[in-house]
């Protein structure tokens, strides 16, 4: 029962942290940031906020930056948002996982023989 609610209470979270860095967060150096998962401690204390970012890996940085100096703001909205007795401090992580799935896709077409000019 309790590892349903943190899953919900993530899930909610992962949501509400994406709307706010879509329609309230103006921070010019925070990027194209997806909010890819939430991981909440099991006593809601903390919780590890997954992103990812397209670009170079300096609009990574620069958006981990964003996203860090943040964190007390989302906090408040978060606590105005959800009536719960905890809210967790929010700590920014990035996720690699897209990246990854781009690279292994690019692996496998690359694999793939060229097409015959027969057609066939």
């Amino acid at each position: 029962m309790r590892g349903e609610r943190t899953e919900r209470l993530a899930t909610q979270f992962q949501q509400e942290i994406a709307m706010i860095l879509q329609q309230e967060l103006k921070d010019p150096s925070l990027g194209f940031v997806t909010i890819t998962r939430v991981e909440l401690s099991k006593d809601v204390s903390h919780a590890k906020v997954y992103f990812s970012c397209l670009g170079p890996p300096e609009e990574r940085e620069r958006s981990q930056h964003a996203l860090e100096r943040s964190a007390r703001f989302l906090h408040g909205l978060l606590k105005k948002r959800f009536r719960l007795k905890v809210i967790p401090m929010l700590h920014f992580h990035y996720d690699a996982s897209i990246e990854k799935s781009i690279e292994f896709s690019t692996m496998l077409e690359r694999l793939q023989p060229p097409p015959r000019p027969d057609g066939s």
